[in-house]
C-alpha cells in the first residue's frame, strides 16, 4: 500500500465521519459513494461493491461513538427513542448485513439507490414545529418507531451503511422528533445498528481491514470535530444539507445503475 492510496482513504473518512457528526448520520451515505469512484480516479486499487459496504459498516461503527460523546450532554440524546429503534435496528442491520453475501454486487447498488431515494422524497416533505417541541415534552409512538427501525435496518445493513440517512427522515417527518435530538439520538441508534452490521460483514468476510483502519483513526478524529460544528449551526441550515447530500447521492448512484 503506497502513501497516495493511505492519504486517499484518510481523507475521504475524514471528510464523510465530519459530515457524519455534524448531521447525525453514520456517513455512508457519502463514503460509500466515495469510496467506490474516488480510488479509480487517482489510478489506485478499485474496491468492489462488497468490499466497500464491508469497510462502511465498521468505520461507522466507530464514527458514530466519537458523535454520540460530543452529544452526551445537554438532554440531546431520548433515551426511549435509542432504545426502541436502537433494538430493533439492530436486529434488521445482522438479518440484512448476512444476507448481503448472497446478493450481486448491482443488486447492492439498487437497494443502496432506492434507500437514498426514498430518503431524499422524505427530506422535502414540510416540517414545520418540530423544533418549537421543548426536549422533556417529545412525544412518539413508540411502535412505530420500532417497526421502521427493523425496515430499515434490513435495507441499511445490504449496504453496510447503518440506516442514519433514513433514520433521519423518518424522526424529523413521521415522529417529529425536534431537529437536533434526532441528529444526536439518530447518531446513538446509527451506533447500535452498525454493530449488527458490522457482524454480518466480518462473518461473512467481506471486510478489508487495512483500509477500514486508516478509516477508523480518521473517523475518531473527524466525527467529534463535526458534531461541535453541529451544535452552532442553524436547523433549517442542518435539513437542508442532509436533503442536498442525500439526493446528490442518489443521482450519481441511480445514473450508473441506468447508464
Amino acid at each position: 500500500m503506497d502513501i497516495a492510496f493511505i492519504v486517499t482513504i484518510f481523507l475521504i473518512g475524514f471528510i464523510g465521519s465530519y459530515v457524519s457528526g455534524m448531521l447525525g448520520i453514520g456517513g455512508s451515505i457519502i463514503k460509500y459513494p466515495m469510496l467506490l469512484y474516488i480510488p479509480p480516479l487517482f489510478g489506485l486499487a478499485a474496491f468492489s461493491a462488497h468490499e466497500v459496504s464491508g469497510i462502511s459498516a465498521v468505520q461507522v461503527f466507530f464514527a458514530t461513538i466519537g458523535g454520540v460523546w460530543a452529544y452526551r450532554k445537554g438532554g440531546y440524546l431520548n433515551k426511549t427513542l435509542i432504545l426502541y429503534m436502537g433494538s430493533s435496528i439492530l436486529v434488521g442491520s445482522f438479518i440484512g448485513g448476512f444476507g448481503s453475501k448472497l446478493m450481486s454486487e448491482d443488486g447492492i447498488n439498487i437497494i443502496y439507490g432506492i434507500l437514498a431515494l426514498i430518503a431524499v422524497i422524505m427530506m422535502v416533505l414540510p416540517k414545520k414545529g418540530i423544533d418549537d417541541i421543548a426536549f422533556d415534552s417529545v412525544t412518539f409512538n413508540k411502535w412505530l418507531a420500532a417497526g421502521l427501525a427493523f425496515i430499515v435496518g434490513l435495507g441499511a445493513g445490504i449496504v453496510g451503511a447503518a440506516g442514519a440517512f433514513l433514520l433521519v427522515p423518518i424522526m424529523l417527518v413521521v415522529l417529529k422528533i425536534p431537529t437536533r435530538m434526532t441528529i444526536a439520538s439518530s447518531l446513538a441508534i446509527t451506533f447500535i445498528s452498525s454493530i449488527g452490521a458490522t457482524v454480518g460483514k466480518i462473518s461473512t468476510g467481506q471486510v478489508d481491514y487495512f483500509p477500514a483502519l486508516i478509516m477508523v483513526v480518521a473517523s475518531l478524529i473527524a466525527s467529534p470535530l463535526g458534531a461541535m460544528a453541529g451544535k452552532k449551526m442553524n436547523t433549517k441550515v442542518l435539513q437542508v444539507t442532509l436533503a442536498l447530500l442525500i439526493l446528490a447521492t442518489a443521482v450519481k448512484i441511480w445514473l450508473d445503475i441506468l447508464l
